[in-house]
């Protein structure tokens, strides 16, 4: 049985199963699903419509993927917007922000008061930093590193996979470090390191790794800062 205490509060049509812990002065909307093992911290609030614990499925094109016995936890004062989905085995740190229609995959850290922003989406075995902001539409591809403090813009899209599905590889994601700001709509490639206090510009394609403190722009993306 779910252990539910008397100061969470708790919508209609609301679907909690077994081994499900709440902390207390929970909310969760109406018509939210909390799977088994789920693990929710104090003063957390859960938004309409979301389904929160997913085990990981696939088919035999797709990755290896086995049931995943770590819970999904979401640590004191989070928030999670409406029509989440959050996978299982995966952490969401204090005073995080997950916003309406925002998918997290298995296997994913993210730290304490970052935000991730209106149907952003979150790949497998992704670590995202300390106050990061994440904006609307992004795409964080699976593999991925992102340290503390960055900012990434609206519709920015990530990839881990160099030859496109064509012959085997190690799928590996960017690796943005401390302090970087990535315009809206970059396209950055698998497997770079952007440096810290790196600035990569509006619509660039970045395609090679990036040292600290640049600024880059373009098509592909070039050193612009002298």
């Amino acid at each position: 049985m779910p252990d539910i205490p008397k100061s969470a509060k708790i919508g209609r049509n609301v679907v909690i199963e077994d081994h499900v812990k709440i902390g207390e002065n929970v909310f969760i909307g109406h018509n939210t699903i909390i799977l088994n093992g789920t693990e929710i911290g104090d003063d957390v609030v859960i938004g309409f419509n979301c389904v929160l614990g997913i085990q990981p499925i696939g088919n035999q094109r797709m990755r290896q993927i086995s049931k995943n016995h770590n819970q999904l936890v979401l640590k004191n004062n989070t928030r999670i917007g409406n029509l989440v989905s959050i996978y299982s085995g995966t952490l969401v740190a204090e005073n995080a922000f997950i916003g309406d229609h925002a998918s997290i995959r298995e296997n994913v850290i993210i730290e304490e008061s970052t935000v991730i922003g209106r149907g952003a989406i979150v790949e497998l075995n992704s670590k995202i930093g300390k106050k990061c902001t994440i904006q609307t539409l992004v795409y964080v591809t699976g593999d991925t590193i992102i340290e503390d403090n960055v900012f990434i813009g609206p519709c920015v899209s990530m990839s881990n996979d160099k030859y496109m599905g064509a012959q085997p590889y190690k799928l590996i994601g960017p690796h943005i470090k401390k302090d970087a700001k990535i315009g809206n709509n970059a396209s950055l490639l698998p497997g770079i390191t952007i440096g810290q206090k790196t600035i990569v510009g509006a619509g660039a394609v970045v395609t090679k790794n990036i040292e600290d403190g640049q600024i880059f722009a373009g098509v592909p993306a070039k050193d612009i800062k002298n």
